[in-house]
């Protein structure tokens, strides 16, 4: 029987349009553009404003705009899976949101929570419904609006994150591309060092809770920082390792968009050169389960059929991941 693999047939991303610049974050906690820009690359970040504007509305943008991009029938979209840490609600999934705003009728859809390796879980899981032959068509959507998580009082973490969106469409092919190989990972004692204490079943919404500001994202920086540099880069050459790949083979890196020292620190373990890492930290931010889709969407005319990537992230849980892709079609 010949083997399926599934391909990236089409990228799209979507951000707000208010950009959130380091001046005017001066304006609200202590810290300074060199400062910020030295710890973490980040120039600027978008922000999604407005009344009842949930992460739905930026992934819906992203859907819209991939399935125009690629000509593709929203009927023909059989399942839509979109990781988030920022759901519009509890419950419907976000992705359901999207699946009808979009038309995707037809489509089954679900939410997937792994912060920021959320995008890659969601690229592997939706690559199995294609390998296994029982689905054509699958959307893959990375989406967070940080911003309604975020403390803007608080100097170490407001300065990181942004708000956005990117989607990918998966189909079949029988020839070599697509995703090759995946290895994800996660560990679960993480969940003291980067977390949001209230909000969910252990601790509902409280005045209590409030008057703490306890429903803001929180991580212990060093901590974090020394468990993304270690498993980040370790997950991408055992990767890298098991598929024959030295560095030279690989034409483009792709890493989650947390820190710039820690992706400095993931292409040197890998060896590969700063020119062949893509990197758009500086204009928006952590995205989270965003960043990822929104890096192959700035690089797209750069990608040549047959390019190996390797996608690599880290975030809360612990969780991690790197997956080798082989893409898929040439600029267009």
């Amino acid at each position: 029987m010949t083997k399926l693999r599934a391909m990236i047939t089409g990228i799209q991303g979507y951000v707000p349009e208010y950009i959130l610049t380091n001046k005017e974050l001066e304006k609200l906690v202590e810290t300074n553009d060199e400062w910020i820009v030295s710890r973490t690359g980040i120039k600027e970040r978008r922000i999604l404003k407005g009344e009842n504007q949930g992460t739905s509305v930026m992934g819906i943008e992203a859907v819209k705009g991939l399935l125009e991009k690629t000509g593709t029938n929203p009927m023909d979209i059989e399942l839509i899976i979109c990781a988030t840490v920022t759901p519009d609600m509890p419950f419907p999934a976000t992705a359901n949101i999207i699946a009808d705003k979009v038309g995707a009728k037809k489509s089954f859809s679900f939410d997937i929570s792994a912060a920021c390796s959320g995008f890659l879980y969601a690229l592997q899981m939706g690559s199995q419904f294609i390998q296994a032959g029982t689905h054509k068509k699958v959307i893959v959507v990375g989406a967070d609006k940080m911003s309604s998580i975020v403390d803007y009082t608080d100097r170490t973490t407001c300065i990181l994150f942004g708000d956005g969106a990117g989607a990918v469409l998966l189909e079949a092919t029988t020839e070599d591309y697509g995703i090759m190989d995946a290895i994800l990972k996660s560990d679960g004692s993480g969940e003291h060092f980067l977390h949001m204490k209230a909000g969910g079943s252990r601790r509902p919404a409280t005045l209590e809770t409030l008057e703490a500001r306890e429903h803001y994202a929180f991580q212990e920086g060093s901590t974090v920082y020394k468990f993304a540099v270690t498993n980040m880069a370790d997950v991408s050459a055992e990767v890298m390792e098991r598929n024959g790949l030295k560095g030279e083979d690989v034409a483009w890196l792709v890493p989650h968009q947390a820190n710039k020292r820690i992706i400095d620190a993931t292409a040197n373990r890998m060896g590969i050169g700063q020119d062949k890492v893509m990197m758009n930290i500086e204009k928006y931010g952590n995205t989270t389960a965003a960043t990822i889709p929104l890096c192959l969407w700035d690089y797209e005319s750069q990608l040549k059929k047959g390019d190996n990537l390797i996608l690599a992230a880290f975030g809360g849980g612990f969780t991690w991941g790197s997956i080798y892709l082989k893409w898929a079609y040439d600029p267009k």
